[in-house]
């Protein structure tokens, strides 16, 4: 079979396979390399922000109904509550069958080491109350929270922005379709900016493999082995399950959202993806204002991936210590990771920096905060599945609430979506 060296998913395994050699024989060299995927994350940054901003205006500009928009958000917000809750009890569950943290080493992990009070510095500063949380999603300035990538604050302006271009009626049609012009022109930015994407990919394998090597592997592979195995799990066992019900192939959707996939395996982010994976959720069949909302709110709030590894993370170092959790301590920490799970969201490095703000807020303190050095040498192998995790089950989400508003339109390309949720029909609402 001749291998199409074109076709952008050949293209990012091939860089993939090459960064992985590349950092095991010239580790030196790879570790340099991570220029490559901080200059292509930093260009797919650079149009999140208009693309999210242009994709709901358009979309809400022609759905026009308050209601409407409300009952999306709202049920996409319960979805994510619901969905990531289930992923924390999973993990928890794993965690406690496997006990991946049983016989580690812990005499040689530093209380003091810097890399662990830059985590729980940053993780004190993320910690805010409800208030605080809720006040941060309107911007002091509309055009500030686009500059800096607040995904939250720029998701309240838009829709507010989309809703009074509705109301204006035929007087906005010009800024609609001049937004329109203008989020074509974005989205062929990104076709530009993916041409690159290998190079990206192959230059974060190379660096990961250099910087940490595959020996550190050996050390947590029980740790690494057990929150692959869950992941893949919730992705196969409950995300299949809910795709099953709104009558879709969670197999099928992996196949469209490929090369997304390969992309967020490259460079271990998920947001690297974002502009691509909202126009393939339109390919697939979902509604251009479900697409432009649920998909930037999942990423602040659809977390599955992290949320797994969180809730197993904190039992590993538990388990290290050799700290046995009551019932109440373990319903505890659910519950406070449920809060500090969205008050990190969009932070970098959120996943060390949420588990850190958790640990902090467990009463009485029972799981030592230092413990996470032991997860650092590690956290880069396991980042990968986190973020695929995520893209997936974000992916599932913007499925299941497009079909349940009778917002999804079923595509004609082989193996993709056919059906609707139970009791809808296959048409798209105006």
């Amino acid at each position: 079979m001749k291998i199409n060296f074109r076709n952008l998913t050949v293209q990012v395994l091939t860089a993939i396979v090459i960064g992985i050699a590349i950092g095991y024989f010239f580790p030196s060299f790879g570790a340099s390399l991570k220029v490559l995927a901080d200059v292509f994350i930093k260009l797919i940054k650079m149009v999140i922000t208009p693309i999210v901003f242009f994709t709901i205006v358009i979309g809400f500009a022609g759905m026009g109904s308050m209601k409407k928009i409300g009952r999306i958000g709202g049920k996409a917000l319960l979805y994510f509550e619901l969905v990531t809750t289930f992923a924390m009890a999973i993990g928890i569950a794993v965690a406690f069958l496997i006990r991946p943290g049983d016989g580690i080493d812990t005499s040689g992990v530093d209380s003091k080491s810097d890399a662990v009070a830059g985590y729980a510095q940053q993780a004190s500063e993320t910690s805010h109350g409800f208030k605080d949380f809720l006040l941060g999603i309107i911007p002091d300035n509309a055009i500030a929270a686009m500059a800096s990538g607040q995904m939250l604050p720029v998701l309240f302006f838009s829709v507010l922005f989309g809703l009074a271009l509705s109301m204006i009626g035929e007087k906005g049609r010009p800024v609609t379709e001049f937004f329109e012009k203008l989020n074509e022109i974005f989205f062929k930015i990104v076709g530009i900016i993916m041409r690159f994407s290998p190079y990206a990919a192959g230059g974060a394998m190379a660096y990961t493999i250099g910087k940490f090597g595959l020996g550190s592997l050996l050390s947590l592979g029980k740790m690494m082995v057990a929150t692959y195995m869950t992941m893949f799990l919730f992705i196969i066992v409950i995300l299949g399950l809910i795709a099953r019900y709104y009558k879709f192939s969670i197999f099928g959707l992996i196949r469209h959202i490929k090369e997304e996939i390969l992309l967020v395996l490259g460079t271990s982010s998920s947001e690297s993806a974002l502009p691509r994976l909202m126009n393939k959720m339109e390919t697939y069949g979902c509604s251009k204002p479900v697409v432009g909302l649920v998909v930037p709110t999942g990423y602040s709030f659809n977390l599955d991936g992290t949320s797994i590894y969180l809730s197993m993370a904190a039992l590993f170092i538990a388990q290290a210590y050799g700290i046995e959790l009551t019932l109440l301590q373990i319903l505890t920490f659910l519950g406070v990771l449920m809060l500090t799970s969205k008050g990190a969201a969009g932070v970098t490095g959120s996943g060390f920096i949420t588990l850190a703000a958790t640990l902090a807020a467990l009463p009485g303190h029972p799981i030592p905060l230092e413990g996470i050095a032991l997860l650092i040498g590690v956290d880069r192998f396991m980042s990968e599945a986190r973020a695929i995790t995520n893209l997936i089950g974000n992916s599932v989400a913007t499925v299941v609430i497009a079909k349940s508003e009778n917002q999804f339109q079923s595509s004609k390309e082989p193996g993709l979506a056919t059906g609707t949720a139970p009791g809808h029909s296959a048409s798209v609402e105006a």
